[in-house]
């Protein structure tokens, strides 16, 4: 399956929140904390479309200074039961680091429910490590939050250097 990813635009905020409210539950940001989050000057959200069609698959975000800042963060990261085990998490997750490498981070950190073993997997996979824990963080379910760490290499750079 391909998948087309693109930046989340205002427009696209009633179907955001309603797959939010509908992956998260309980735990889902409210509107009012999505529309802040989403339109937040240093934000990046990717939503992610099937090739060729409307549907939303999936969508994923990240908050860090437009240029020169050290860290970052993934805010969310989200696929829609359908899509999983298709690549697609691991599309967004690159997507959101190859901004956050644009924008000069160094290092971005995330925060992921201990119980969720896939997302777990996927994040160490790509490189992330277990740095702290956030004990009875997801509420009201008292579900400790597994804080993550990547350290960012520059991608694309290349050194020259020429003799006479």
């Amino acid at each position: 399956m391909t998948y087309r990813l693109s930046q989340v635009l205002l427009e696209d905020l009633p179907a955001l929140i309603e797959m939010e409210s509908e992956l998260f539950g309980h735990d889902a940001w409210s509107p009012s904390t999505m529309v802040a989050e989403v339109s937040h000057p240093q934000s990046y959200y990717l939503l992610a479309r099937q090739d060729g069609t409307d549907i939303l698959c999936g969508y994923a975000g990240l908050r860090a200074a437009l240029s020169g800042g050290d860290l970052g963060d993934i805010q969310t990261l989200a696929v829609v039961p359908d899509h999983r085990r298709a690549g697609l998490g691991r599309l967004l997750l690159n997507a959101v680091l190859d901004e956050a490498r644009r924008r000069g981070v160094g290092e971005v950190l995330l925060e992921v429910r201990a119980d969720n073993t896939a997302a777990r997997a996927l994040y160490e996979a790509e490189g992330f490590m277990a740095i702290d824990v956030r004990k009875g963080y997801y509420q009201p379910d008292g579900v400790d939050a597994i804080v993550m760490a990547k350290h960012l290499e520059a991608k694309g750079l290349a050194w020259a250097v020429g003799h006479d």
